[in-house]
């Protein structure tokens, strides 16, 4: 059986394109204005997609079955499989007490709180982004600030504002590859042209980090520091992202703005320094600093080598496995306008180095473990409660992953695009906005990339534009709008909560909303000088 993609079912481009966007409105809907649990969220999405793509677009409703099938087996091969490793050696860490080690390491850098935010808001941020990701960044900084002596409302908004410019990298690289898989883009190509967008961003932060918590007078007492930590930042997200891949861009990146932020520190320190510092937490380091660093070491050097050439290629060569996914594999057909000529759509699973990147991080954790002085039943144990925790994340990247594939192999999203190329000339301006959108309303810059990924591909092919370029602005404009996402606001409470000052969501969101708003429009403006007057940076 074949079927044929039709992009207008209702004789109308704008009828059809409102429908198309239902399932969408539904889940972003839920999310934003319900406040409906995520995955009853994406599962209500799901359920509209499969009813359109059945009864209005008249997908064969096995194929319909399937295409969501084979989303839900991606979101937990490898996605799932990806930030569950990458939590077990967070939780490793955490286990073993050398995470509090970690903590003291960082507070006795320096007892002034604008270099405190820099190192843990911005730096240690970005770190356990490009580790784990989905939220884990926030609690973690958050509850670092607040051990330091900083008031809750203000490490809340410091662990949301420095959780930007790492988001398109995080997890190991998890919503570029995703954004790859959905679009068909390649993904060293995406993850160049992020790093071409992001590093200047990662040069601001800091300034604007330090500004929202001290003004910009109390910044430039600071501005060297922020100078090291951006600059160091940005030109290794660059380098990491253009030269390797987005699998080790963070960590990478994280490790040399800390590194650099601390040499420098030793050579220079601020003319005054904060007041109101927790002295005590801000004390020398406890223990062996190489044992509290010693797992994520592992996952470091374990994924930098998965991603060499010559080990990649090795590992496609002895484990690359393709499965067709029945019924399904070139059974739908895309026509004109999308593609010159008609051509099917492949459905193939695949186990090659990228679910490999999984592998490595549970071998790091493994094997970190053991050198901790953990038993492998402790071990087990330990894996066992980091998938029981994880479950529901989880079931809901599944979910979101079917649904990103119903709306693919549907045609809805294309119905969606051929309608915003209607933008003109003003699209590279509102693509990352779209992204931002896509994050503030489902938490996830992945999430946003499956949603909006292909609607973003097709709008630039139909204007003339560079399908990566857009593309990855998608994922580019989407780390704007994580910290004002529900998700995020709501673990950025609870981890700055229990004390009788702590703010509650409604005062956190309020706290951080229009730097958001003003962060993506400076993207938007960006990716359109880009598209028009700077070519150069996307060829």
């Amino acid at each position: 059986m074949t079927w044929s993609q039709n992009y207008d079912p209702l004789g109308s481009l704008i009828l059809s394109s409102l429908v198309a966007a239902l399932p969408v409105v539904v889940l972003l809907g839920l999310l934003a204005f319900w406040h409906v649990r995520a995955q009853i969220a994406a599962l209500a999405g799901l359920c509209a997609a499969l009813l359109i793509a059945v009864f209005v677009y008249h997908m064969p409703a096995q194929l319909a079955g399937m295409a969501a099938v084979n989303g839900a087996a991606f979101g937990l091969f490898p996605i799932g499989w990806i930030v569950l490793n990458a939590m077990f050696v967070y939780n490793l860490s955490v286990e073993t007490g050398q995470f509090a080690v970690l903590q003291k390491q960082i507070a006795s850098v320096s007892s002034d709180r604008r270099i405190q935010a820099l190192l843990i808001a911005f730096s240690f941020g970005a770190f356990i982004e490009g580790a784990a990701g989905f939220g884990a960044p926030v609690a973690i900084t958050g509850a670092l600030m607040i051990g330091l002596g900083f008031k809750p409302l203000e490490a809340a908004k410091l662990a949301l504002i420095g959780n930007t410019a790492p988001v398109a990298f995080g997890s190991l690289g998890t919503p570029l590859t995703t954004l790859a898989d959905i679009t068909g883009l390649d993904l060293l190509q995406l993850s160049a042209m992020v790093g071409r967008q992001l590093p200047l961003f990662s040069l601001i932060v800091p300034f604007w980090l330090v500004a929202a918590q001290v003004g910009w007078r109390g910044m430039l007492g600071v501005w060297p520091a922020c100078l090291v930590t951006g600059l160091s930042f940005g030109v290794m997200q660059f380098v990491m992202s253009n030269y390797h891949g987005p699998w080790l861009v963070d960590i990478v990146s994280a490790v040399v703005a800390m590194a650099a932020l601390v040499g420098f520190m030793k050579v220079w320190r601020p003319k005054s320094a904060d007041a109101h510092v927790n002295e005590e937490a801000a004390g020398g380091a406890l223990g062996a600093a190489w044992k509290a660093w010693l797992p994520w070491i592992f996952l470091t050097a374990f994924v930098f080598a998965w991603g060499m050439p010559a080990v990649k290629n090795g590992l496609n060569a002895a484990f690359n496995q393709e499965i067709e996914v029945p019924l399904l594999h070139k059974a739908v057909e895309r026509v004109p306008p999308v593609v010159v000529h008609t051509e099917f759509e492949k459905a193939v699973f695949k186990f090659n180095a990228l679910s490999a990147t999984g592998t490595a991080a549970v071998l790091a954790g493994v094997l970190a473990g053991f050198c901790l002085g953990l038993g492998p039943v402790r071990i087990a144990k330990l894996y066992a409660a980091t998938i029981w925790k994880l479950r529901v994340p989880l079931l809901t990247i599944s979910l979101m992953l079917a649904l990103g594939y119903v709306t693919r192999y549907s045609g809805t999203d294309t119905t969606m695009g051929l309608m915003m190329a209607g933008t003109g000339v003003l699209f590279p301006f509102f693509s990352p906005i779209i992204g931002w959108l896509g994050v503030a309303l489902t938490g996830s810059d992945t999430s946003s990339n499956v949603l909006f990924g292909n609607l973003q591909q097709v709008t630039a092919n139909q204007l003339d534009l560079s399908p990566v370029h857009m593309a990855a602005s998608n994922s580019s404009g989407g780390v704007m709008g994580k910290m004002i996402d529900a998700q995020s606001i709501v673990v950025a409470a609870v981890a700055t909560g229990g004390h009788p000052d702590s703010p509650d969501a409604g005062t956190v969101l309020r706290s951080v909303f229009w730097h958001s708003v003003a962060l993506a429009i400076l993207m938007g403006l960006l990716v359109m000088a880009q598209a028009y007057w700077l070519p150069w940076m996307i060829e």
